[in-house]
């Protein structure tokens, strides 16, 4: 693949990784309650005609959320451990109007849910092909896919609320960021939105390009779609593509395995 450089770069980006899946793949607990932005902005659909569901309690999302069962490759956790469980207060920005995008980057809840549960799912690493370079096969042990999947049910219109005000601040903080996560500070480059999934009422998908050192900047991705009184959100990482700052993609099964549990 490439040389000494390569390996040096793929052995610091390596070890950042690993220190920015914690923040990328943290999150809230069940009784955190949020007071995010609640910014109006443009979404995948227009929520604003449609009635008010009923929120979901703690046990229906529990039965909603994802499990082993549901997915064809992956490991899916249904308690997450408590060294990827960041609180809403160890999340902070340099600009007030980026925090729901922090907020979603490390899995706390958006806007003020009723209840919320939280699922993660890893995937599972390409054994690399007999004569591989070393610094191959050190990307190929690294290329793994992780997510954490916050699901949040709100009362009224606070999951349609909670959805543009993360739409609006991808839209207020094109330019980049900084945030602080548990201490770690998390220089953001740029946003970028795409259409979100199909399977919900409205979504979004959001890259955070994230500087991991002077010459790498990598992609982490949120995808969130909100469903009737619930908003789900995805926070993934690839550690390859931190180390490389190549572009990877989200895991659509496993976004439309777990949509499927809302339907």
């Amino acid at each position: 693949m490439r040389t000494i450089a390569v390996r040096r770069t793929v052995l610091a980006a390596s070890a950042a990784a690993l220190a920015l899946l914690a923040t990328a793949c943290g999150g809230s607990g069940d009784e955190d309650k949020a007071g995010d932005s609640k910014g109006k902005a443009e979404s995948s659909a227009s929520a604003s005609a449609a009635p008010a569901a009923k929120a979901l309690t703690a046990a229906e999302l529990e039965k909603a959320g994802l499990a082993q069962a549901d997915v064809k490759s992956g490991k899916v956790a249904t308690k997450v451990a408590a060294t990827d469980d960041i609180a809403k207060d160890q999340v902070k920005t340099d600009d007030a109007a980026c925090l729901p995008l922090a907020h979603a980057q490390a899995a706390v809840a958006q806007g003020e849910p009723a209840a919320t549960v939280k699922r993660s799912w890893t995937g599972e690493p390409v054994k690399p092909s007999e004569g591989t370079s070393p610094e191959d096969a050190l990307l190929a042990s690294l290329d793994v896919d992780k997510m954490l999947i916050n699901l949040a049910s709100y009362e009224g219109d606070g999951a349609t609320q909670a959805m543009k005000g993360l739409t609006d601040a991808a839209e207020k903080c094109a330019g980049g960021f900084t945030a602080t996560v548990s201490g770690e500070k998390m220089q953001v480059v740029k946003v970028a939105t795409a259409a979100g999934p199909e399977g919900g009422d409205e979504g979004s998908a959001i890259t955070l390009t994230v500087a991991v050192d002077e010459e790498i900047q990598a992609p982490n991705k949120i995808v969130v779609v909100r469903k009737g009184a619930t908003l789900v959100s995805f926070s993934a990482v690839n550690l390859a593509a931190m180390a490389t700052g190549e572009d990877f993609e989200v895991p659509a099964d496993v976004v439309d395995a777990q949509l499927g549990k809302l339907a």
